[in-house]
C-alpha cells in the first residue's frame, strides 16, 4: 500500500486501551461467492462513508457467470470500496483490506494483482473445520500460501458468530461484516443503522431488526478481538451532496431533462438504469416501455421522437449492433433521439459484467452509408446525470440521434457529488402545434448550417411523409445524384455547424512538455492521478480529457504540436510493437487513437487493454514511464 493508505496495524497504545491510527484513505475489498451479499455490504459501506464527508468510489467485482460454482477461484463476486479525506475519482491500486467469506475467490483477484504485500486478508474460517478433507486441505494450503507472499492473514470466525443470531448464516453475514468494518474504519452507527433501514425498507420490521443486530455484533466482536482501527477525516464539503451510481444518474437526468419515454429491452450492464427509472418514472409523468427485443426498443423510440416527444433507449454493445439499421433511419430523416450505451466487454456477448471502452468506433461509424450523429462521453457519475439533459438538447437543436456513452465501471459505481439544483433550462419546450409556416419545406436545409425546422405532426400545414429514402427538400423520394450529394452535405453541415460552439479542452497540467495523455470516458480519475504522481516524480507529462468525440472539440492539433509525444489511454484493444507479427505497417491501435490520427493527421500512440477490469493510477503512472523510457 502508499503511506497514506492502509499500512501498518497498530494494536495499542501501550496501556491495553486501542488507539486510531489517522490514514486519509483506504481501499477495501468484499469478497465471495456469489449470491452473499458481498455488493450489498460494501454499497452500504461506500454510502455511510460518504454521509460522513468522505470522498468515495465503488467497482463491483462481478463474475462472468450468473451463479459460478461456489469456492471456484473464477467465481469471486464482491465489491472495491476506496474512500478518503479528498474527492475520490477512481478505484484506486493495491487493496489494503480484504475479508473473503472463503479462501479460494482471493485467487481471481490476486491474478489480477488486486493486493500486494502486506495487504491485510480477513478470512472466513469455517472451512478449516469443513466435514469434506478436501476443502480443510485447500483452506489451510491457500492461508500457508497467502502468508508466504507476505499477506497479513486473520481468520474470522464470521459464520459461527452469525449463527448465534440467525439460522441461516450466509443470509446475514454481510451484514456482520459491515459491522466489523464499521468498527475497523470507524464508521457512524447510527449512520450505519440507518443506511441499513434504507436498505431493507421494503422488508419487515423484523428482517430490519434481524440486520442491525447482525451489524451491531460485527462491530462488537471487531472491538473485542480485532487490532486494525483506523481514523479517517471528512472532506471540506460546504455544499449538499448526492450519493448514487452510474445508471441512477442517467435514470434522474432522462427524468430532469424532461424525457418523458424510455424503451428499451434489458441488457447488462445497463439495465438497472431503467429499474431505477421504472420505479420512479410514473410520478414524473414518464412511461418505461421494455421492448420484445432491441430492434422493437428503438422502433419504439423512433416513433415517439417522430411524434414530437424525443424518447431516450438505453442498451450495451450488442444491443447496439441490434439498433444499426433503426439508426440509421432516424439520421436520415432526421429525427431527435437519444440512445445510451453502457459499454461492456467485447465483441459479441464478450464480457458482459466487465468493463470495456469497445464502442466508439461503433458510435461514431458503426452504420453502412454515411450516417454522422453527435458523440459524447459523461466521465464522472455527476457527468451521466448532466450529459443526458444535454444530449435530448443537441438532439433537438440539430435533428439528429445523439449518442452517450457510459461504461460498466461508471454504472456500478458509487459517488458523491454536488446536489443539482433544478433549472428550468434543463427541459424540454411544449410541442408547437401552431399552423406551419406556408413555404418552409420539411427539410428547408440552412445553406450555411444544414439546419431545418422540424415539423410535428398535427401541425396544420406541416404534414410530410417521413421516409428512410433518399429525399429532397420537400421529403419526397429522389434518386437524383445532385439532391443525393445535397442533401448529405446538409446532414454533414449539421456537426460542423455544431463543432463551432465548442471550446478547447482544458488541460490537466503543463500547455507544454514531453509527453501529452488523451483520455474519455471513466478513466478521467485514474489518468489525472496518475499524471500528478508522474508529475511529481519530475516527469514533464499532461493530459486531456475528451468529451465531444463526434465531433472532437477544437484546436487538437495545434495543442498537439505543443508536446514532444501525444498518446491515449483506453480501456480497449491495441496491438503492442514488438509482439510476434506486429509491425508499424499492421498494427491496430486503439479506437480513440485510430480517430485522433485520422482527424489530427498526428502520429499519436496508444496503450490499450481489455483486461475487463478499470483502470488504476499506478496503470497510468507505469505506461508513461514506459513511453518515456
Amino acid at each position: 500500500m502508499d503511506k497514506h493508505t492502509l499500512d501498518v496495524l497498530d494494536s495499542s497504545n501501550g496501556h491495553g486501551t486501542k488507539q486510531r491510527n489517522k490514514i486519509d484513505q483506504a481501499i477495501v475489498e468484499i469478497v465471495s461467492d456469489s449470491g452473499e451479499g458481498a455488493q450489498k455490504c460494501g454499497q452500504s459501506l461506500g454510502q455511510i462513508s460518504a454521509k460522513m464527508g468522505n470522498g468515495v468510489w465503488t467497482v463491483e467485482i462481478i463474475p462472468a457467470e450468473i451463479q459460478p460454482p461456489a469456492r471456484s477461484r473464477e467465481g469471486a463476486s464482491g465489491i472495491r470500496v476506496r474512500f478518503g479525506a479528498k474527492k475520490i475519482t477512481n478505484m484506486g491500486d493495491h487493496a489494503g483490506l480484504v475479508v473473503a467469506l472463503n479462501e479460494q475467490v482471493l485467487y481471481g483477484r490476486l491474478r489480477q494483482n488486486a493486493y500486494k504485500e502486506g495487504t491485510v486478508l480477513l478470512i472466513e474460517n469455517k472451512w478449516a473445520t469443513d466435514e469434506n478433507p478436501e476443502i480443510r486441505r485447500q483452506y489451510a494450503e491457500a492461508l500457508t500460501e497467502f502468508r508466504s507472499e507476505g499477506f497479513d492473514v486473520r481468520e474470522i470466525p464470521m459464520e459461527t458468530e452469525c449463527l448465534k443470531l440467525v439460522m441461516d448464516a450466509r443470509k446475514g453475514k454481510n451484514m456482520w461484516v459491515l459491522g466489523l468494518l464499521c468498527y475497523i474504519y470507524d464508521r457512524d452507527m447510527e449512520l450505519a443503522e440507518k443506511q441499513i433501514h434504507l436498505t431493507f425498507r421494503k422488508k419487515s420490521q423484523q428482517v430490519i431488526d434481524v440486520n442491525i443486530n447482525l451489524l451491531r455484533a460485527g462491530y462488537q466482536w471487531a472491538e473485542d478481538h480485532l487490532d486494525v482501527h483506523y481514523e479517517i477525516p471528512p472532506m471540506k464539503v460546504t455544499d449538499d451532496q448526492e450519493v448514487m451510481n452510474g445508471n441512477e444518474a442517467l435514470s434522474l437526468g432522462i427524468m430532469a431533462a424532461g424525457i418523458e419515454l424510455c424503451s428499451m429491452y434489458p441488457i447488462t450492464p445497463a439495465t438497472s438504469a431503467s429499474h431505477h427509472l421504472a420505479e420512479h418514472f410514473e410520478k414524473v409523468g414518464g412511461v418505461v416501455h421494455q421492448a420484445e427485443d432491441e430492434i422493437a426498443a428503438i422502433g419504439f423510440a423512433v416513433g415517439a421522437s417522430y411524434a414530437g416527444k424525443t424518447a431516450v433507449t438505453i442498451t450495451s454493445g450488442p444491443g447496439i449492433a441490434l439498433k444499426t439499421e433503426f439508426i440509421g433511419l432516424a439520421v436520415m430523416a432526421e429525427v431527435p433521439l437519444v440512445i445510451i450505451d453502457v459499454q461492456r466487454g467485447g465483441p459479441s456477448t464478450g464480457l458482459p459484467t466487465k468493463v470495456e471502452q469497445s464502442d466508439l468506433t461503433a458510435a461514431i461509424m458503426g452504420q453502412t452509408g454515411d450516417v454522422p450523429k453527435i458523440v459524447i462521453a459523461a466521465a464522472t457519475i455527476e457527468e451521466c446525470f448532466h450529459f443526458v439533459i444535454l444530449a435530448r438538447k443537441l438532439a433537438e437543436a440539430f435533428r439528429t440521434p445523439v449518442f452517450l456513452l457510459s461504461d460498466a465501471n461508471l454504472a456500478t459505481g458509487v459517488q458523491p457529488f454536488k446536489r443539482p439544483q433544478i433549472n428550468r433550462d434543463w427541459f424540454s419546450l411544449p410541442i408547437d402545434q401552431s399552423a406551419w409556416k406556408e413555404g418552409i419545406r420539411a427539410f428547408d436545409w440552412s445553406p450555411e448550417t444544414g439546419i431545418s425546422k422540424r415539423p410535428i405532426p398535427g401541425q396544420r400545414g406541416g404534414m410530410y411523409t417521413l421516409t428512410g429514402l433518399a429525399h429532397d427538400e420537400n421529403s419526397k423520394v429522389a434518386y437524383d445524384p445532385e439532391i443525393n450529394q445535397r442533401s448529405s452535405e446538409a446532414r454533414s453541415r449539421k456537426f460542423a455547424a455544431f463543432q463551432k460552439t465548442l471550446k478547447p479542452p482544458t488541460i490537466h497540467g503543463d500547455p507544454e512538455g514531453d509527453l501529452l495523455i488523451v483520455g474519455w470516458g471513466s478513466t478521467l480519475g485514474a489518468i489525472d492521478e496518475g499524471v500528478e504522481m508522474a508529475r511529481d516524480q519530475g516527469l514533464k507529462v499532461s493530459s486531456i480529457h475528451l468529451r465531444f468525440l463526434f465531433p472532437f472539440e477544437p484546436g487538437l492539433a495545434d495543442l498537439f504540436a505543443r508536446f514532444k509525444k501525444v498518446m491515449t489511454i483506453e480501456i480497449n484493444y491495441s496491438d503492442t510493437l514488438g509482439d510476434p507479427m506486429i509491425t508499424p505497417e499492421n498494427r491496430r491501435y486503439s479506437q480513440l487513437a485510430w480517430q485522433l490520427r485520422a482527424r489530427t493527421l498526428v502520429d499519436i500512440e496508444c496503450a490499450g487493454n481489455v483486461y475487463g477490469q478499470p483502470l488504476g493510477p499506478g496503470q497510468v503512472l507505469e505506461i508513461i514511464k514506459k513511453q518515456l523510457a
